[in-house]
């Protein structure tokens, strides 16, 4: 595949994920009181959607080192489609939670396959930027998600909001069928025996490489997950933002993640991969930091949530690509399921801190701005500790 086509896939199955996220949060409030669902079922659809992804990498890295990339995004692509029809007619919140599941999953087989096919076709700091710029695609996708949601739910109603999820996973299948082609070049036989599993998951696991870049990317991941699953509460119901309006805040925030994408680009061939995760750390804690103590103080409006979130966005388009490149780097014959691992481990993080959202949120800002706060501080002890330590790319 030609480099520019490989950045097209690239941006299409990343963008899976935002698009199956950010499309659907305009319409969470309206579902919720569709179904006259409490607000621990409607953080369910967001959390078991994210397990699911999790999860399901984990079977999903050995089967496509074992039979390929290909195969297993044709299936994730048509499952994915079929659980985004099942969503949209969901006659119930079970139904919905159940059918977000099963999406989530499917999303699981896209999303890791588009991280290990990087390490199939380049070394970690090409990587890096390679990933950079399928980042900005999905930049692009997250930033028109928001304000299609918010749109299709105000002028039709939020079923027809996820049947767009359906019309997008098909159009991305057609385009794989008709021009992806393999980037396993030799798979492994023995991948999906349970021996070899469990052998290749203990030699990713014991690799303080591995771990560093992992934290990295689930402590960022972590901070952008808080604001996804409160936000819409927060300013919906709380500041009585328009559906349309805050489509558009949250494309906003994708646009500064594109811009991040773009300035990480920039740092790669100054600073390398690890002294741009430590620049980037700086901006982390400073807007981390001041949406905490603008909490603090109770000023509790859109600016000042959204002016230090952009901030922590700039950085998250330099964290996200090189925190991904850098943990898969050192295993370029199990790409597979060092992505799966990777992708596990933000899922988890993520299932977890949407699990406490929706036990403390107590209709204030006050949950989103503080965890944004506890994640800044994470991501920055990583940024400059462990990565510095050990996250040295490998050739």
């Amino acid at each position: 595949m030609s480099p520019a086509l490989t950045v097209l896939f690239l941006s299409l199955l990343l963008g899976l994920q935002p698009i199956t996220t950010d499309l659907y949060l305009p319409a969470l409030p309206a579902i919720t009181s569709g179904f006259m669902a409490s607000l621990p079922q409607a953080q369910l659809t967001l959390t078991a959607l994210l397990l699911a992804f999790g999860l399901a990498q984990l079977a999903c890295g050995p089967m496509s080192d074992r039979w390929g990339r290909r195969p297993v995004l044709l299936w994730g692509l048509a499952v994915y489609v079929l659980a985004s029809v099942a969503s949209a007619l969901a006659p119930s919140m079970e139904w919905l939670i159940a059918a977000r599941t099963l999406q989530g999953a499917a999303m699981g087989a896209g999303v890791m396959c588009a991280r290990a096919l990087v390490r199939d076709l380049y070394r970690p700091l090409e990587g890096a930027r390679v990933m950079s710029k399928g980042l900005t695609g999905l930049g692009v996708i997250a930033g028109l998600s928001g304000p299609l949601g918010g749109l299709l739910t105000d002028v039709a109603n939020w079923r027809v909001a996820l049947l767009t999820l359906a019309v997008f996973g098909a159009a991305t299948l057609a385009l794989l069928v008709w021009q992806f082609e393999e980037t396993v070049h030799r798979k492994n036989p023995q991948a999906m025996e349970p021996a070899t599993v469990l052998a290749t998951w203990r030699r990713i696991l014991s690799h303080r490489t591995f771990w560093a870049w992992s934290a990295l990317s689930a402590g960022s991941y972590g901070g952008l997950f808080t604001v996804l699953a409160t936000s819409p509460f927060v300013f919906i119901e709380l500041l009585g933002v328009q559906r349309w309006a805050y489509g558009l805040v949250m494309s906003s925030v994708s646009v500064t993640y594109l811009l991040g994408t773009v300035l990480c680009r920039w740092l790669l061939p100054r600073y390398g991969l690890q002294g741009a995760v430590a620049l980037a750390g700086h901006l982390t804690l400073a807007g981390g930091t001041l949406m905490g103590v603008f909490g603090l103080l109770g000023w509790h409006n859109g600016w000042a949530i959204m002016g230090p979130f952009y901030l922590f966005m700039l950085a998250h388009g330099v964290h996200q690509p090189c925190s991904q490149s850098g943990a898969i780097g050192p295993f370029p014959d199990a790409a597979g399921a060092a992505s799966a691992l990777n992708g596990f481990g933000m899922a988890l993080v993520s299932f977890l801190m949407g699990s406490l959202l929706g036990k403390i949120m107590d209709g204030t800002a006050r949950p989103l701005m503080y965890g944004v706060w506890f994640w800044s501080v994470v991501i920055t002890l990583a940024a400059w500790t462990v990565v510095q330590k050990h996250g040295k790319p490998e050739h």
